[in-house]
């Protein structure tokens, strides 16, 4: 649950506080860093959902577009920096409902930006991690388009620190890795996590609320301890944060969440290393 109340001026300061300037792009498609003053595509990670965690960077460069295409976990207090006559480009995804496929956004954009557009790609959290960032990186250089990446705050990041749960802890957890439940031939769990997780690494599985049982049994299956702490965080960052904590053997029940909601799957000993023991009448 969130505790500190937001500034309500904060984007109204952005706006008047940071200066125009159509320039920012540290490499073209060639990679020889020439300026691209027009015609680019900036690849922009936007948090994974709070827009006060966006950088400053991000927010000059969101004022400065004239066309922006804009996931679905894209905060409207985001959106609401893009100057007024820039045209906005729905293309978010949920599980089996893509708005556009991934192709189409790749065409859209290089369209925009050969038409010597100022693209803006805005996506939750960081672009290369999950984001398929690379793709659309790649999509724009093989077309000859300049393109660049603003990094943003990956939910394991943003979703750990907000429900104050250390992926790495001295003496506990010395590593962590950043994995996916959901592939390209579905959802599986790699058999090389198990060892991981019992020799004291911590895992963020991106993707992973609905497959959380089966990823359960399939560790338990592989030796993972039973009582491995786990915690599901769920719309990570937002005032909708919910915060879910239990064991592999003895799972948290994240019950029946609403459609879209986001959710990060944390496992490892040192999610539960910060908590203390609070007597009952203190």
């Amino acid at each position: 649950m969130r505790t500190l109340n937001r500034p309500r001026g904060l984007w109204q300061v952005l706006r008047e506080a940071l200066p125009t300037r159509h320039g920012g792009l540290r490499r073209c498609a060639g990679g020889d860093g020439r300026e691209a003053p027009e015609g680019h595509v900036h690849l922009i990670g936007c948090g994974p959902g709070d827009p006060e965690l966006l950088t400053l960077r991000a927010a000059r460069l969101i004022r400065e577009a004239q066309v922006v295409f804009y996931d679905r976990l894209i905060d409207p207090a985001v959106l609401a920096l893009t100057p007024r006559n820039a045209r906005r480009v729905y293309v978010g995804k949920r599980c089996g409902d893509h708005a556009v496929g991934q192709s189409g956004i790749e065409r859209q954009m290089i369209a925009a930006a050969r038409a010597g557009r100022r693209v803006v790609r805005l996506k939750g959290g960081d672009p290369f991690i999950f984001g398929r960032g690379g793709e659309e990186l790649r999509a724009c250089r093989s077309a000859g388009i300049a393109c660049a990446v603003v990094p943003g705050v990956t939910a394991a990041l943003g979703c750990a620190a907000e429900a104050a749960l250390p992926l790495t802890f001295r003496g506990v957890a010395r590593a962590v890795t950043f994995a996916t439940a959901q592939t390209d031939k579905g959802a599986e769990i790699d058999g090389a996590f198990a060892p991981m997780l019992s020799a004291g690494h911590t895992l963020a599985l991106y993707m992973g609320r609905r497959m959380l049982r089966e990823t359960a049994a399939r560790l338990l299956s592989q030796g993972v301890p039973c009582d491995l702490p786990v915690a599901v965080v769920l719309d990570g960052t937002t005032a909708r944060q919910r915060t879910l904590k239990g064991t592999l053997a003895q799972l948290p029940d994240t019950g029946p969440a609403p459609e879209g909601t986001a959710g990060l799957v944390l496992l490892g000993r040192s999610i539960a290393a910060a908590e203390i023991d609070v007597p009952a009448n203190a």
